[in-house]
Formats: structure tokens, C-alpha cells, sequence
């Protein structure tokens, strides 16, 4: 007996359809879930990587027990001595040269001074003519005197010509003064060294012109000694209280790179400039080898106790807070704790702390800009591990 094939209707379009969108559903369902348990884990893993943030930490360092402090000098001579013109001519004739070894009263230059001479020769024509005067009204008040005696002529008229004698003496008197004055100017003709020492400038030549003042102050020869210097230099006001006379410093020269030169601090102003809040200072030293110039520029490095309450730590550790400077340290059950630090100097890569931190202080070194007071760290040791795990070494503070 043969079994009949029964025939099974078609499935319909839409059936089909309806399938394959719910299959479809159940796949994005599916991807959506896994999408939402990964961004879950990620935001939870976020969440306990800001709870418990992994930091560095360095231990502030106590400061030198010597500071160095630098400052730039200019070199003068201990005497230099510009020499001016005191008369109107021109120059005759100069006898040195920059460079010229010089004693006191060597002659540098002359000045030719021809209007000088004719006041001189007419001022010598004046006393000769005062004198002269005097001697006629001298003579006239004294014969007047005698006639007196014998009745000739009155008082009045003898007293008239004794008045006279003496108005010619005191024109006697200025004639010869005026002399004198012109006399006294024209010793200026000669230039002359004021002491011994080295001409080092000489701003005129044969037949200048030379008129007092119109030479825009500059002057002829300058003359100075330098076997002794001078060295002036400002003293911050936060140094000067430290600075002593007779303290001795080190002078260096750039041109001269490993040498130093010894100088002792001759004189302190005792003040601070309102402008620059720094005191003056004076130094000395010795040249009589003649190897140090006059006018060199040089730094002055003064030996200074520094302060023992100053601690370094590295800028990377600043916080720049609308609360003020700070740093933030890792307290013992490793929380945040922010403090407000005080700068006494910048070094460049390195500050020195005179208030806020001790140096038990772990600070935590190049600190998120949102790191908060109490936040949960993990102290991050040098390879890696945290300091749970090694606890008792200390951290280590590389950047």
C-alpha cells in the first residue's frame, strides 16, 4: 500500500519577514547589553582609579648651609680723575698719550690762550695807571694836610683830598686783585696729572678749539690709579642685614675663567633705595700688579649662612591656587593634604620653602591641577609598586 505525499502550504512572505526582524532584535538586543556591561566595568574602573589616584612623592631637602649670592660689579679705580679745561684757547702742544705712566705734576698739555694774555697785558696797564693815581692824590692830601697847620686852606678841602688819596688806593687795590685773577687763570694753561697714575683718555689734539663750556662735558685727559679698586654693587634687601664690613668676597671675571680675586667689603650704605629696595655696597681690592682693569664688569659672590628652616622641593610639585601657593602632601593613611607654602628664593628647577612644609612632609610631585584635599592616593614607588607594598622605603620623587 503506498503511503500519499501530503502537500504543506508555503510559509508566508510576511511570516518569513517577521522572523528574521525579531532575530534581528534579539542580535542588537544582545550587542546592546554587551556594550552596556563593558561601559559599566569602564566607568567603575574609572571611579576606583580616581578614588585611589597613583602618585609620586619626594621628601623636601634641607637647604645648603652656605648660600652663594651673585651679583654683577663694575670695576672703578680707587682715584680717576677727569681733567677739564679751565680757559678758552687752543690746545698748544700734549705731552701724553693714553697708556702713559704719569707723576704727580707731569705735564700733559698746554693751552694757548691769546685773549687771556692781552686781559692779562691790559689788567698790568690798569694797576700801573691806579698806581700812578695814587701816588699824585697820596702826595696832594698830604701836602693839603701840611697847609692845614698854617691856615692856607680849610679842613674840609684837606679832608676832600685825603678822601680822594684813599678812593685811588682802594682803585690801587682792585686793579692789582683783577691782575691777580687773570694771573691764577692763566696757571690753567698747563694740564698737570693730579697724582701718579695712568692717562687713560685723551679727547683732544694740536690747534682744538677748546671753550669752557660748550665741550659737552667731556674732559681732555683722565688720569687714574689703579693699583687700589673700587667695587660698588646693590645688596638685595633681604641680604643686606647679613653683609659686614671687612667681610671678605670673591670677585671673578668672565674673561679670566677659573681665577678669583679677593676683596674685602670696605663701607655699607646703611639704607635701602625706595626704587629698587637694595642697599649699596662698597668693596676693595688690591691691583698693584696692574692685571685688573678699571671699568671691567665682574660678579661678586658673597658667602652667606643660609637659613635652616628652608626646605627644596622641585617646581613640578607647585599648585598655583586662587588660595595662594601650595603643595599637596600625602598624610599617614595616604589622603591628600593641601598646604599654603611661602617662597623665600626661585633657583630655576628648584624653589627653596621657608614656611608651610617639614621634612617629614611626602609631597606629591607633578599633582593633577584637580586634585582635592582628603582625596584617596596610592604612593608610587620608582618600579611600579605602591608604597602599601613596601612600606617603610622611602618613595621615590622622580618625575
Amino acid at each position: 500500500m503506498m503511503s500519499e505525499k501530503i502537500p504543506h502550504p508555503p510559509i508566508p512572505a510576511r511570516l518569513r519577514l517577521v522572523g528574521i526582524v525579531f532575530v534581528i532584535f534579539l542580535i542588537v538586543m544582545a550587542v546592546l547589553g554587551i556594550m552596556s556591561r563593558i561601559r559599566h566595568e569602564h566607568e567603575l574602573q574609572k571611579q576606583v582609579d580616581t578614588q585611589h589616584m597613583m602618585v609620586k612623592v619626594v621628601m623636601p631637602e634641607s637647604g645648603t648651609s652656605m648660600q652663594r649670592l651673585i651679583l654683577p660689579v663694575n670695576i672703578r679705580a680707587d682715584v680717576d680723575a677727569p681733567i677739564y679745561a679751565r680757559v678758552n684757547g687752543y690746545l698748544k702742544t700734549w705731552y701724553t698719550d693714553i697708556g702713559a705712566h704719569v707723576k704727580k705734576g707731569q705735564l700733559l698739555g698746554v693751552i694757548e690762550t691769546p685773549e687771556l694774555d692781552q686781559q692779562i697785558f691790559r689788567a698790568k696797564a690798569d694797576v700801573a695807571t691806579a698806581h700812578s693815581n695814587w701816588e699824585i692824590a697820596d702826595v696832594t692830601a698830604k701836602r693839603w694836610q701840611n697847609l692845614v697847620a698854617t691856615d692856607a686852606v680849610s679842613h674840609q678841602e684837606s679832608d676832600v683830598k685825603t678822601a680822594d688819596a684813599k678812593a685811588r688806593l682802594d682803585l690801587l687795590n682792585a686793579a692789582e686783585a683783577n691782575l691777580k685773577a687773570l694771573m691764577a687763570e692763566q696757571t690753567f694753561q698747563r694740564l698737570v696729572a693730579p697724582f701718579d697714575g695712568i692717562v687713560t683718555e685723551r679727547n683732544t689734539d694740536i690747534g682744538q678749539l677748546i671753550s669752557i663750556g660748550t665741550t659737552s662735558g667731556q674732559a681732555l685727559f683722565r688720569v687714574v690709579d689703579n693699583t687700589k679698586l673700587r667695587v660698588y654693587t646693590e645688596i638685595p634687601q633681604n641680604y643686606a642685614s647679613w653683609i659686614k664690613p671687612k667681610m671678605t668676597v670673591h670677585i671673578v671675571f668672565p674673561e679670566m675663567p677659573g681665577d678669583t680675586f679677593d676683596a674685602t667689603v670696605l663701607g655699607l650704605s646703611n639704607a635701602i633705595r625706595e626704587d629698587s629696595r637694595t642697599s649699596q655696597v662698597e668693596l676693595y681690592m688690591d691691583n698693584k700688579d696692574g692685571k685688573l682693569l678699571t671699568g671691567s664688569y665682574a660678579e661678586v659672590h658673597f658667602e652667606l649662612p643660609a637659613n635652616t628652616s628652608v626646605f627644596r622641593l622641585p617646581v613640578s610639585t607647585l599648585l598655583f591656587r586662587k588660595e595662594g601657593l601650595q603643595v599637596a602632601t600625602v598624610s599617614a593613611d595616604n589622603k591628600v593634604v593641601l598646604k599654603n607654602i611661602t617662597i623665600a628664593r626661585d633657583l630655576g628647577r628648584v624653589v627653596e620653602v621657608s614656611s608651610g612644609i617639614d621634612n617629614t612632609d611626602r609631597v606629591i610631585d607633578s599633582p593633577s591641577d584637580s586634585i582635592v584635599q582628603g582625596a584617596a592616593v596610592v604612593i608610587k614607588e620608582a618600579h611600579g609598586k605602591s608604597g602599601a607594598e613596601h612600606e617603610g622605603h622611602e618613595p621615590e620623587g622622580a618625575l
